[in-house]
C-alpha cells in the first residue's frame, strides 16, 4: 500500500475513497449486547433480557434494519448525522462539564512567563495551523502509517459557534473569519489578526494583547458575567438570546464573538504544575473545565485560555468534532510556539511590532436589567454544577506504556482493566464502562463505544480479591486484555454495539414502532444511554501531557489518560456528586 500511496497527500486526498460505515447484522449486535451486560445482571434479569432480545430479533428488528440499510445507502454515514443531532445538539443541559473537554499546556515548562507574549505566540501558531488547514496542507492521519482516516471533522475547527435553540441547537460555521474575540477582566474585545492582507506577527499580537491588559476601563452593565449564559441550560440561553441579543448593539457585539475564528481568555489567575503545592493540578484542570463559569465562551469551537503566569490551556465544544482533532491542533500549536517561533531572552516575542496598528476594538453592550437577571440565573445553575465536580489530576511517572508493551499487553487494555479493579475496590461492584473508540476508518466516522466491563475483566478483578487464585491471575489478565483488544477492533471496524442500537432505536421512534428491548436498552443503566456509565477517554496524542473531561452522570466518573513510552503519563478524573479523587 505504501508503494501505491501518494507521496505527499493533502488533507482531503482520500476522502472520496474512504468506505462507508457498514450496518452490522442485528443478530451479531444483539449477541454482543447480551454478552456485554452478562457480568452486570443476575441470572433472572439476564434471562428476562434474553427473552426481550429474542422477541426483538424475530418481530421488530427486520423492518427497522431494512429502513436503516436504506438510510445507509443515501447518507454518507448512517450514524453521524443522528449522533450529532440527538446526542449533542438536542441536549438541553449545560455544555460546561457535561460535554466540553479541555487540553493542558506543557507540564513542566512555561516557554514565556509574559502573558501577552505567550498569548501572541500561541495565537499565531494556531493561525498558522488554520492557514495550512484552509490550504489542505496538513497530511491526513494514517492508521499504522498506511490506512487513511477521515478528515471531515477538521472542517469546522475554526469560525464555528454553537447557537442555542429552544428544541435543538445549530452549528454556525463560516468559510472565513479575520478576527478573534478576547475576554479580560469582564470586558470583551475584537482583535483583527490580518493587516494589509498579511497575518499579524507574534510581536504585533503581543502589542495588541498588552493594550488589552493595560486597559483600565471597567466592564459595562451585565458584561462581566455574560458568558454564563453559555454555561447554563440551553433553553434559557436561547430565550435570552432571542429577547436581548437579536437587535441593536447587543447583536453587533454578539456577532463579533460568534463569528470570530476562536475565543481567547486572558485569565487573571495563575496555574500550573507545582510539586510543592498539593492540589495545583486539580485546580488547573477545574479552571480549564469550567473556570469561573463566566469567563469561557463554551459555545465556541474552542476557547484558548492564557493565564497571568504564561501557562495556557483550551476548552473545546464537543459537537463539531472529537478530542483527537483538537489534540492534533494542540500538539502543532505547542511545538510551533516553543521550538519554531521562540522568544527573546526577556521572554517577549521576536521581532518589532507595527506601532501603526489600530488598537483592539472594545465591544459595546446595552443589556437591560431583565437581561442581567437572566445572566445571573444561568450563573447560579453553572456554579452549582461546577461546585458539584470533584477533580483529581496527577502526573504518573512510575512506569509508562513502554513497560506494559514489553510485558506483551496492550497499554489501553491494561488501563481499562486497572480501572475495573479500582472501581470494584471502591464500590464493591461493577458498572458499564464507556471507552470511546474512533471509527474514522470510514467516511465521516466519529466514535463507537467499547464496553470494557467484560466477563473476562470481572473474572480477573475477582481473582485479585481472592488470595487463593494468585497462580491464575496472569492468565486471567491476559485473557481480559485479549478480549478488550478484540472488542476495540470490532468497534473500529464498524461492528460495535451502541451506535447500531442507537440508530435502531431512533428508527423505531420515526416509524412509531414499540420495542420493549430497545426501550430497556436506551433507558440504561445497562443500555446505550449515559446513565450509570463510567466514561473513559484516551485521545492517543503522544506529546500532550494533559487533557480531560467531566462525568455525564452523578453516579459515574469521567476519566482520561495520556501516556508515553518513557514512563510519564497523566490521570484526569472528574466526578460529580461528591465522589473523591482517583
Amino acid at each position: 500500500m505504501k508503494i501505491m500511496s501518494i507521496r505527499k497527500p493533502l488533507l482531503y486526498s482520500f476522502q472520496s475513497s474512504l468506505p462507508k460505515l457498514p450496518v452490522p447484522p442485528v443478530k451479531a449486535t444483539v449477541a454482543r449486547y447480551l454478552e456485554s451486560v452478562r457480568p452486570l445482571l443476575d441470572d433472572e434479569k439476564y434471562r428476562e433480557m434474553e427473552v426481550l432480545a429474542k422477541e426483538f430479533q424475530e418481530k421488530t428488528a427486520p423492518r427497522l434494519q431494512r429502513y436503516l440499510r436504506l438510510k445507509s445507502w443515501w447518507t454518507t454515514n448512517y450514524v453521524s448525522d443522528w449522533w450529532e443531532e440527538y446526542v449533542y445538539l438536542r441536549g438541553r443541559s449545560p455544555l460546561m462539564v457535561n460535554s466540553n473537554y479541555y487540553a493542558m499546556d506543557f507540564l513542566y515548562v512555561i516557554p514565556s512567563p509574559i502573558q501577552a507574549a505567550r498569548a501572541a505566540n500561541v495565537v499565531h501558531s494556531i493561525l498558522l495551523y488554520r492557514r495550512r488547514l484552509d490550504r489542505g496542507e496538513i497530511p491526513p492521519m494514517m492508521a499504522l502509517g498506511v490506512v487513511p482516516m477521515c478528515s471531515y471533522q477538521s472542517e469546522r475547527m475554526f469560525n464555528t459557534t454553537r447557537i442555542p435553540g429552544k428544541e435543538t441547537d445549530t452549528l454556525l460555521h463560516l468559510a472565513n473569519s479575520k478576527h478573534l474575540a478576547v475576554y479580560h477582566k469582564g470586558r470583551y474585545y475584537k482583535v483583527w489578526f490580518y493587516h494589509g492582507g498579511q497575518l499579524l506577527t507574534p510581536a504585533d499580537l503581543e502589542m495588541q494583547f498588552q493594550r488589552i491588559l493595560d486597559d483600565p476601563s471597567p466592564p459595562q452593565a451585565g458584561e462581566e458575567r455574560l458568558a454564563a449564559l453559555t454555561a447554563g441550560d440551553r433553553v434559557p440561553w436561547a430565550e435570552a438570546r432571542a429577547r436581548f441579543f437579536s437587535r441593536g448593539p447587543n447583536k453587533v457585539a454578539l456577532d463579533a464573538i460568534e463569528r470570530a475564528a476562536f475565543f481567547l481568555t486572558l485569565d487573571e489567575d495563575e496555574h500550573g504544575h507545582e510539586p510543592a503545592r498539593p492540589g495545583c493540578m486539580d485546580a488547573y484542570a477545574k479552571s480549564l473545565l469550567h473556570g469561573r463559569c463566566y469567563d469561557r465562551w463554551f459555545d465556541k469551537s474552542f476557547t484558548l485560555v492564557v493565564y497571568k503566569n504564561g501557562k495556557v490551556g483550551a476548552n473545546a465544544e464537543h459537537s463539531w468534532a472529537d478530542a483527537p482533532i483538537v489534540g492534533h491542533l494542540w500538539e502543532f500549536t505547542l511545538a510551533t510556539d516553543k521550538f519554531q517561533l521562540g522568544y527573546t531572552e526577556g521572554g517577549h516575542c521576536k521581532g518589532d511590532p507595527n506601532r501603526q496598528l489600530s488598537p483592539p476594538q472594545r465591544l459595546r453592550w446595552d443589556i437591560p436589567p431583565e437581561g442581567v437577571a437572566a445572566i445571573e440565573a444561568s450563573l447560579r445553575v453553572a456554579r452549582a454544577l461546577a461546585e458539584d465536580v470533584d477533580f483529581c489530576c496527577f502526573p504518573f511517572s512510575t512506569f509508562g506504556k513502554g513497560l506494559i508493551k514489553r510485558c506483551r499487553t496492550s497499554p489501553d487494555a491494561f488501563i481499562q482493566i486497572a480501572l475495573q479493579l479500582a472501581h470494584f475496590r471502591d464500590k464493591g461492584s461493577f458498572c458499564l464502562t464507556y471507552e470511546a473508540s474512533m471509527t474514522r476508518l470510514f467516511r465521516e466516522g466519529r466514535t463507537e463505544t467499547v464496553r470494557s466491563c467484560t466477563s473476562e475483566a470481572t473474572a480477573f478483578v475477582r481473582s485479585m480479591a481472592d488470595p487463593r487464585q494468585s497462580v491464575s491471575r496472569q492468565r486471567l489478565l491476559r485473557a481480559a486484555a485479549e478480549k478488550h483488544q478484540q472488542l476495540y477492533r470490532l468497534a473500529m471496524t464498524g461492528a460495535g454495539i451502541d451506535r447500531h442500537l442507537f440508530c435502531l432505536y431512533l428508527m423505531s421512534r420515526y416509524l412509531g414502532t414499540q420495542s420493549p428491548f430497545l426501550a430497556r436498552v436506551s433507558a440504561g443503566p445497562h443500555g446505550t444511554g449515559a446513565q450509570g456509565w463510567a466514561r473513559d477517554r484516551d485521545t492517543g496524542q503522544g506529546h500532550r501531557e494533559g487533557h480531560g473531561t467531566g462525568a455525564r452522570d452523578r453516579g459515574g466518573h469521567g476519566r482520561t489518560q495520556s501516556g508515553t513510552g518513557k514512563g510519564t503519563g497523566g490521570g484526569h478524573r472528574g466526578s460529580p456528586g461528591g465522589h473523591g479523587g482517583a
